[in-house]
This record gives C-alpha cells, sequence and structure tokens, in this order.
C-alpha cells in the first residue's frame, strides 16, 4: 500500500497546483481514480471556472457515512531555495521531498490508494471524498462545497480533515478573519493640513483601537481555555497610504485579521470598529470632505473548530490512533465549515506543520505508513 501511495503522490506533487492557477487537471485525475473503484463522482467548478471541488461518495448515497476531506492548492515557491524541483517528488533519507507533500497531497494520495479497499468494505454506511480548492487563500472552496451539499440535503456523520498534525487528533482550533480597511480623504499641500482629510492619520486612529481592542480581549479569554494564546489576537499585517512628504495622503489602507476563540469575540471587534467610524472617524472626514469614506473589505471569514464534549469524528479517530486525548492548534483549517454543517469533526493527518509552506518541504515516510495504518483500520467503520 505504501508504494501505491508514493505513486500517486508523485503524480499529485507534479500538478502545480498553486492557489494562483487552476486544479482542474489534478482533480480530472483523481476523480479517474475514484471512478475506477465504483465512486460516484461530482465535480464542481468555482465561480470563476478555473478551479473545481471533487466530492465523491462510495456506497449507498444516504445521509451519514465518513467523509475524508484535503485541499488540493498549494503555496507558491516563489523566492524559495529549493534542493530539488519543487514539483518532482524525490525520496531522500526516508523523506518525500516536494510542494504540498505534507500540506496536504500526502494525505489525499492515502486516501485514494485505500479507496478501492474501501469500496469492497463499505456496506450501509458510505465513504465520501471531498478535495478543494482554495484553502490556503480563504477556505473558498470549502464554503462552495458546503453550501453545495447542504442543497443537497447531505450531511456527513463523521468529517476527517488530514491537514498535517503529526497524526495527533485535533477537536479544536481558531477562526481567522482577515480584512482591508480603504480610507479615502482628500488631497492637498502639506502645508494647509486643514484643507484636506489626511486618509493616513484616520488609518493611524483606527490602527490605535485595534491596538487597545488587541488588548481587552486578553481579559475576555474564556474560562479554561485550551488555546495557546487562550484568547482572541488581533494583528496588524501592513499599513499603506501616502506619496510624498508634502502631500495630504488621500488614500490609506490597513490590512489586519484577527483569530477569534468564539463567534462573540468577533463581533465584540467589529462592532467597536464600526462604532467609531461611524461615531467619530468619518464625521470628522466629512465636516472637510462630504465623500471621504472608509470600506472594510472581507478578505475571508473563516470559522473555527469548537471543541464539543460528544464528538464520534474524536471517538472513533482516538480508538484508531491508540491517542489518550485530543488537542488543539494555533493554525487554521476548513474544519469549522463543515462543523456547520452539522458534521463531527477532527483534524488529523500525517506530516507537521513545522514543514509546510517552506522550501524542501518534506513527509517523512514514517508518518504517512502510520497515516496509512489508521485509514486501513477505518475500514471496520463502514
Amino acid at each position: 500500500m505504501r508504494d501505491r501511495t508514493c505513486e500517486i503522490l508523485g503524480d499529485l506533487i507534479a500538478f502545480p497546483t498553486l492557489s494562483s492557477d487552476s486544479n482542474q487537471a489534478l482533480i480530472a485525475y483523481v476523480a479517474g481514480l475514484l471512478e475506477e473503484c465504483g465512486a460516484k463522482v461530482d465535480i464542481t467548478s468555482s465561480p470563476c471556472g478555473t478551479k473545481a471541488n471533487l466530492f465523491a461518495t462510495l456506497g449507498p448515497e444516504v445521509d451519514g457515512g465518513i467523509l475524508l476531506s484535503g485541499h488540493s492548492d498549494v503555496v507558491p515557491v516563489t523566492d524559495q531555495v529549493w534542493s530539488s524541483d519543487p514539483f518532482v517528488m524525490e525520496e531522500r533519507d526516508g523523506r518525500l521531498y516536494g510542494r504540498g507533500t505534507c500540506d496536504m497531497k500526502g494525505f489525499i494520495a492515502a486516501c485514494l490508494a485505500m479507496a478501492p479497499t474501501y469500496a469492497a468494505q463499505v456496506r450501509a454506511r458510505p465513504m465520501h471524498f471531498a478535495f478543494t480548492y482554495d484553502e490556503e487563500i480563504g477556505c473558498f472552496g470549502a464554503q462552495r462545497l458546503a453550501a453545495d451539499l447542504k442543497l443537497r440535503g447531505v450531511t456527513p456523520g463523521v468529517t476527517i480533515i488530514g491537514e498535517p498534525t503529526e497524526m495527533r487528533v485535533i477537536e479544536g482550533h481558531k477562526g481567522c478573519y482577515e480584512y482591508s480597511t480603504h480610507f479615502h480623504g482628500l488631497e492637498g499641500h502639506g502645508s494647509a493640513p486643514d484643507l484636506g482629510v489626511n486618509a493616513v492619520e484616520y488609518a493611524v486612529r483606527y490602527v490605535a483601537e485595534l491596538l487597545q481592542l488587541k488588548q481587552r480581549l486578553r481579559g475576555l479569554a474564556p474560562a479554561g481555555s485550551r488555546f495557546e494564546p487562550p484568547w482572541t489576537t488581533v494583528n496588524v499585517g501592513a499599513i499603506r497610504g501616502g506619496v510624498a512628504h508634502n502631500v495630504i495622503a488621500s488614500k490609506a489602507q490597513v490590512d489586519w485579521e484577527m483569530r477569534p476563540v468564539t463567534a462573540r469575540d468577533a463581533d465584540f471587534v467589529k462592532n467597536a470598529l464600526r462604532q467609531l467610524c461611524d461615531e467619530e472617524l468619518l464625521p470628522a472626514m466629512r465636516r472637510t470632505h462630504p465623500e471621504a469614506s472608509i470600506t472594510l473589505e472581507t478578505i475571508g471569514e473563516v470559522a473555527g473548530l469548537e471543541p464539543v464534549a460528544e464528538n464520534e469524528a474524536r471517538q472513533i479517530m482516538l480508538e484508531l490512533t491508540g491517542a489518550n486525548g485530543a488537542d488543539l492548534v494555533a493554525f487554521g483549517t476548513e474544519a469549522g465549515i463543515f462543523q456547520a454543517l452539522g458534521t463531527d469533526v477532527v483534524v488529523c493527518g500525517p506530516g507537521s506543520i513545522a514543514q509546510a509552506h517552506k522550501a524542501d518541504e518534506y513527509l517523512a515516510l514514517d508518518q504517512l505508513e502510520q497515516c496509512l495504518t489508521v485509514l486501513q483500520r477505518l475500514g471496520r467503520h463502514l
């Protein structure tokens, strides 16, 4: 089984499915493998028409079942120095090198290698496969897939997201909300500041509020929070604006994110910023320039995975891995999107997040073997 998995993984790595490019060739390849073992395969295109999700089912088309899910896109290799071609998988010293080996084509390859076995094992409980686009830039494919499944009335009972966790069972992670706030003022000569509206100055006041909220959120951490840090975080990633020392800046932009522990914290931050803009910043800007504006652009709002008391996915994966308990992680995944559908979710896959997104990304062969062992055990739940 390992050799077949490595063969498939090599094929997957050869598809350079950067988030900026199409993943359709990879999806067609995956569809062919699943159809060979009798799966019913549905492919849905992205709104732009250049990318696609795949959802496939072995067994009866009924509610429930087990879903194995992963994203097909990978991050760029630009400005990274690799020891070998990142899109040609290479085995060295017990490791498989290539872009996406760890994050997360290794898991996808293992699922595809196991598909013929599952086809023989499946009975009343179906096995589903979901492979999505654009996880790396906002989980847009998973959001589209979740909407499609909801329309079809399909809710898997258990979902396993195979992100690299070193095969630890993960039951929770924070959300990731990313925004760009745009300020439009009125340019003018720097010697007459009262005749213009300096967008940079208002952006700075906005950032000051973000920093105050950042500190206030520390005191709102839920009792017993297991996250690290236990509170919702805020980060200001970039401030852009202005053209010269002596010109009043007419435009500015603040790029920022928050990682909410709860949806309540996200609402708290957005409401506070909305109040600041509506009651203080905009009235001040428009006294000089009635057409001044502040616009919040949502880059992506990806829900977190909330730990819950009853979770069949956690129960199954703890049994299969032999772990004593489930953990939480700092990085985000598509898991919260599936949880919102009503399915029990965990994140568990081969490799370490420490190798993801780096030059010479690799997946250790022993991690791949652990994954295959767990997936083989999973067959009994069909």
